[in-house]
């Protein structure tokens, strides 16, 4: 990912933070022939301490066949999108000023890269899958259980599926909030995103007002 030294984004916690609140993270990695990379829309369980950076944990249909790729080795990248706006050059303070802007988009993502383990041991499956229902159930006033099921059921349904176990060796941050800009062009975004009707907007202008400044 192009990250800019004004974009960069390194801090441990804000980079978990972003992670966490991806609900869908995008799985890529080369194809095993070099033919065009392999890429899975997945919910990813981190486990910020496993490893310097952390651990993801998920799994994949046993009938995609990106796992096998997976399995060949080499590193995956795991890319969590968060808040993300465009920007209208209406927004700049500059504009009225000499009207040299242009129109940009505003966004934060997080790439995690790192050798992947695939899992088909029916234990560790189940595991995973109970850790990871736990983690989305939680929130519910009445929590669902991979034990709620038939025993034989979820034994059939685990023959479908595989685990993916991605150690992260490489985390890449990026927040592009307008950092390049003024302070006035940077409050005249925060500003009109604020006041946007779309609620992807706001984020963004709450996450520029929460980091002001911070490259």
């Amino acid at each position: 990912m192009y990250t800019p030294p004004a974009f960069r984004e390194d801090r441990p916690e804000v980079l978990h933070a972003v992670m966490r609140a991806a609900r869908l993270a995008l799985l890529v990695s080369a194809a095993p022939d070099g033919g065009a990379p392999e890429a899975t829309h997945l919910p990813l369980l981190l486990d910020a301490g496993e490893g310097p950076h952390g651990t993801l944990y998920g799994h994949v249909a046993k009938a995609n066949p990106q796992w096998w790729s997976l399995a060949a080795g080499g590193p995956a990248r795991a890319i969590f999108a968060g808040p993300e706006a465009y920007v209208s050059p209406s927004h700049y303070a500059s504009k009225a000023e000499n009207g040299k802007v242009v129109p940009t988009w505003n966004y934060v993502a997080v790439h995690a890269i790192g050798p992947v383990e695939v899992i088909e041991d029916a234990a560790r499956l189940h595991a995973l899958v109970s850790r990871l229902t736990d983690h989305h159930e939680a929130p519910r006033a009445a929590p669902w259980a991979v034990a709620d099921a038939p025993e034989p059921f979820i034994a059939g349904q685990l023959k479908g599926i595989v685990g993916i176990v991605l150690r992260i060796e490489t985390l890449i941050g990026k927040r592009k909030l307008s950092q390049n800009r003024t302070e006035a062009d940077r409050a005249g975004v925060a500003q009109g995103l604020s006041a946007s009707d779309d609620p992807a907007d706001r984020a963004v202008a709450a996450a520029m007002r929460e980091d002001s400044g911070a490259a």
